[in-house]
């Protein structure tokens, strides 16, 4: 077991469970498309975030501390894409049409986690402070790895419902604009945060 197996998991916890781009695209999407139509947004996050972890254990981080300009050409592109992103839920259809269909798709939410400023940027601190190399590396690893799939499914889970729970108090088509105005103006605000 890593010797601070403890403080590992209060920080995953902390930083998977805070407003952040996947957690406000996640409400955003529970609360227009339901639980079942965001299960690839779910997915895309979960594996996309655990996967960007395991190849920074496995040597991407090194990378980032030979050429750290990387992370902040990151950090630029990932902006775009959350501008992009919060424009399309400001502006989206709000009919109640159980059809419609969910913007945000497996593919793009997986890819998506190798742009996002807060997770790179966490999982780049997890990394480099925790894991260091030697005899435990490996199992070291393994650990930091399996609290990233623990954290990472169960926060965007859990934003999931909070958005498909906020439905109910959807009656009119100007609270459902009124909701992804402010789910737009959230993810907004958390690019700002990424730039203080």
């Amino acid at each position: 077991m890593h010797p601070e197996i403890l403080s590992i998991a209060l920080f995953w916890f902390v930083t998977a469970y805070t407003p952040g781009p996947n957690n406000v695209v996640a409400s955003y999407s529970g609360f227009n498309f339901g639980i079942t139509k965001t299960l690839p947004l779910i997915l895309g996050v979960t594996f996309g975030f655990t996967s960007l972890v395991i190849f920074l254990c496995v040597g991407l981080i090194n990378i980032f501390k030979i050429f750290p300009v990387i992370q902040i050409i990151i950090k630029y592109l990932g902006t775009l894409f959350l501008i992009y992103l919060a424009y399309k839920i400001a502006f989206s259809n709000s009919s109640s049409d159980e059809n419609k269909e969910n913007p945000v798709k497996f593919f793009e939410t997986f890819l998506f986690q190798y742009l996002n400023p807060k997770g790179v940027t966490v999982a780049i601190i997890i990394v480099s402070t925790y894991i260091e190399a030697g005899e435990n590396y490996i199992n070291h690893a393994i650990q930091i790895v399996l609290l990233a799939l623990l954290f990472s499914s169960t926060s965007i889970t859990c934003w999931t419902f909070i958005g498909k729970f906020l439905r109910k108090f959807a009656t009119n088509e100007k609270f459902i604009k009124s909701f992804n105005y402010v789910m737009s103006g959230l993810l907004l605000l958390s690019i700002i945060t990424i730039y203080l």
